[in-house]
């Protein structure tokens, strides 16, 4: 089973999460979205899965520096279009493992997908 974690290497969750999953002897692919930028297609795959409002972080700084014409009337379009652009704003880490997501850390949830030691 393949699993990829995407986030960016400053957060402290994803910091966690990739730590867990090494204790727990987990190998995964890290892709750093800040870095090497997030496709279209693929946020398309993760709100198909977990819906817009789980992935985008309103408590962000990112997103709590936007204006406030940029906050109003969010949809599924607009949500999209302000991930893409600044992907700081999607909830870290996203995991996929297989064709599951997960989003955010909690060491349980990661255990019943992952499963460790």
């Amino acid at each position: 089973m393949t699993i990829t974690m995407y986030g960016i290497t400053t957060c402290d969750t994803v910091r966690k999460a990739r730590v867990w999953l090494e204790d727990h002897g987990t190998a995964c692919r890290f892709h750093d979205y800040r870095a090497e930028g997030l496709d279209a297609k693929r946020l398309d795959g993760w709100v198909g899965k977990v819906g817009w409002e789980k992935l985008l972080n309103k408590a962000s700084t990112t997103f709590r520096e936007l204006s406030d014409k940029d906050k109003l009337n969010l949809d599924e379009k607009k949500a999209k279009a302000l991930m893409l652009a600044k992907p700081t704003m999607i909830k870290r880490p996203v995991l996929e493992v297989g064709d599951r997501i997960l989003v955010g850390f909690k060491p349980d949830i990661y255990e019943q997908a992952v499963g460790g030691k």
